[in-house]
């Protein structure tokens, strides 16, 4: 039976600074902090949105630099399930290291369906350490606040995975850490294109169902492939050409993979003819090279020669997407298809979502 909008806002606890307790502050298990937390809730004025909540099971608990790619085959495992269950609206709380990267691989694995993901965490901790005899809210912590508005947002149930942060949310894919430890850490903004724009508002039950059948097939080959999966990434540095060239020829040896070539400004990256050819053997053994920016904003484009060359060489613009949504796009292509052609062709059928003003050769 479809769920409705009077269901619950399910919550996932994953740990990162939002849990942590005491000197040294380290995580909270789940048995610990979801009691605490759901007594704080209970304990709150304005419970209206709060009071439609409940808590998913999740056995990974760990700090989010830790995290790999087999932990995101989880939290995918983990919401498809409940997503098959009826679930439709979902609040995720992990750490600020690798949260714009996992909100963005979330994007990209439920494009398609009518999913409500948020993703959130904190720069502080919600409790305040300084108190050891009870526990209690940090009034000085963002945490509170940051939980408060993505249950709001989970509660309106639009489709799609947003990020929210700092009194503030954007589509997950355009989302990057901007600050070690200012409470605003968080940045994004609304020109998203797919798969922001893929989510369906009212996707009828056999349309879901299909979707749902066709993830499923697929859930095993993706478990395992997360288990060997790698994304590198190369930056570039002002060396000779020679520098990046001997990183490149180091992983050719390795099984087929994503590559994140980190350029220049407009993603100009050093020439030279041994890189050129290290690229296109690159390209033979089945490794997908992505050209990004190292600029925090504005992403890639072909007006300069000095970057337009690589794209004659099998290099795929990343366009306007954040190194975060690169990695995690290549992460969902090499877990969900089985051979780099069709990987290739998935990233270049959504180049013209992707923002990208360099055009396909």
């Amino acid at each position: 039976m479809t769920k409705t909008i009077s269901d619950p806002v399910q919550l996932i606890y994953a740990g990162g600074t939002f849990g942590s307790y005491g000197r040294p502050l380290a995580s909270l298990s789940a048995e610990v902090f979801l009691p605490i937390l759901q007594n704080l809730l209970a304990a709150q004025e304005d419970t209206a949105h709060l009071s439609k909540s409940s808590w998913l099971d999740n056995t990974l608990i760990k700090d989010s630099s830790q995290l790999t790619p087999n932990d995101f085959a989880h939290f995918y495992q983990l919401l498809l399930g409940a997503y098959a269950q009826g679930g439709r609206r979902f609040v995720l709380i992990t750490g600020t290291d690798t949260l714009s990267y996992l909100g963005a691989f979330l994007a990209e694995a439920f494009a398609g369906s009518d999913i409500c993901i948020v993703v959130t965490g904190s720069m502080r901790p919600l409790l305040d350490s300084e108190v050891l005899h009870s526990y209690c809210i940090d009034d000085h912590s963002d945490a509170w606040d940051n939980l408060n508005s993505s249950l709001k947002l989970a509660a309106a149930g639009e489709a799609g995975v947003k990020i929210s942060f700092g009194g503030e949310s954007w589509p997950a894919q355009t989302v990057q850490k901007i600050h070690s430890h200012d409470l605003m850490a968080f940045t994004g903004h609304f020109r998203a294109a797919y798969p922001a724009n893929s989510y369906v508002k009212n996707l009828p039950d056999t349309r879901r169902q299909h979707w749902l059948d066709d993830q499923q097939k697929m859930l095993s080959s993706i478990q395992n492939r997360a288990e060997s999966v790698r994304i590198h990434a190369l930056y570039c540095l002002p060396n000779d050409a020679e520098v990046i060239n001997n990183q490149l020829q180091a992983l050719l040896s390795q099984p087929s993979s994503g590559i994140i070539l980190m350029g220049f400004g407009a993603g100009n990256v050093p020439y030279s003819a041994a890189l050129a050819e290290t690229l296109e053997s690159a390209h033979e053994k089945g490794h997908m090279v992505i050209g990004a920016s190292q600029c925090p904003f504005g992403g890639v484009s072909d007006s300069y020669a000095a970057g337009s060359w690589q794209y004659d060489h099998h290099v795929i613009a990343g366009g306007r997407l954040t190194i975060p949504a690169i990695y995690a796009r290549l992460l969902w292509l090499l877990l969900r298809y089985d051979s780099p052609a069709r990987r290739r062709q998935r990233w270049l059928n959504n180049v013209t979502q992707m923002g990208t003003t360099i055009k396909k050769r």
